[in-house]
């Protein structure tokens, strides 16, 4: 496989098998229909999860994936509900990061406490990993494999309460396909011994963002970093 085989546009991060389908999923959809690469890379493998097992959510994301039009790049098994940022996580996810050459990084939002009301502990450990994994892999003198490679941007996604999205994209135009690739995670949200019905929280995440962004559903992210912007024209184009 050659270099140019092995560069992606954009790699999403998720702690869990499904995380990256539910908060970044549209945009995955619409890339890959733009001819954009993009990859998955996730964490652990969800055994802590209440529905499946590590195998059945391991088929499940190869099935998701299938539908995003996007690569599993790799799946680590670093613990559900376990997960921490550390130098070892943060070396092995920055190979990854050199070997894939992203130019955009979505990951969980993490500048939050640990909790339900904020976010789960693996999110927020997986949006700190993604961060200085991405520090890591642009650094001469590290010895990792590959060339050194700078992330343009990192944008998060899984935004706590209190925390308003600074962009949103517009998955309108995906919205079934995109519920088509949840739904290829039955032992999460399609399970019948779980009284929630997860689609129906997914999709009203989903309007509440587009409604803030005036489109029907969207999906929003955060960029720490002020966005630089060109033409300011350019900001009402998509809208118009």
């Amino acid at each position: 496989m050659g270099k140019r085989d092995l560069t992606y546009d954009l790699l999403s991060i998720g702690a869990h098998p499904d995380d990256v389908e539910v908060g970044s999923g549209g945009v995955l959809i619409d890339l890959s229909k733009r001819g954009r690469r993009c990859g998955v890379v996730i964490l652990t493998e969800g055994e802590m999860g209440t529905g499946g097992s590590a195998e059945i959510r391991a088929q499940e994301v190869k099935e998701a994936a299938a539908i995003l039009g996007a690569d599993i790049v790799k799946t680590f098994d670093w613990g559900d509900t376990r997960l921490e940022d550390n130098y070892d996580r943060r070396f092995e996810l920055a190979e990854v990061i050199r070997r894939c050459r992203p130019k955009i990084i979505l990951a969980p939002y993490p500048h939050v406490g640990h909790g339900r009301r904020q976010s789960h502990p693996d999110h927020v450990a997986a949006g700190t990993i993604s961060i200085n994994a991405a520090h890591l892999a642009s650094l001469k003198k590290v010895d990792l494999l590959g060339e050194p490679h700078l992330v343009t941007r990192i944008f998060h996604y899984f935004l706590p309460p209190g925390v308003t999205p600074n962009f949103v994209i517009d998955i309108t135009p995906h919205f079934d396909r995109w519920i088509e690739a949840l739904s290829a995670h039955r032992s999460q949200f399609l399970n019948p011994e779980k009284t929630r019905d997860y689609i129906e929280s997914i999709t009203a995440m989903a309007r509440s963002f587009g409604i803030q962004s005036r489109c029907k559903y969207g999906q929003g992210f955060y960029a720490v970093e002020p966005i630089t912007v060109g033409d300011i024209m350019t900001l009402i184009e998509e809208g118009e």
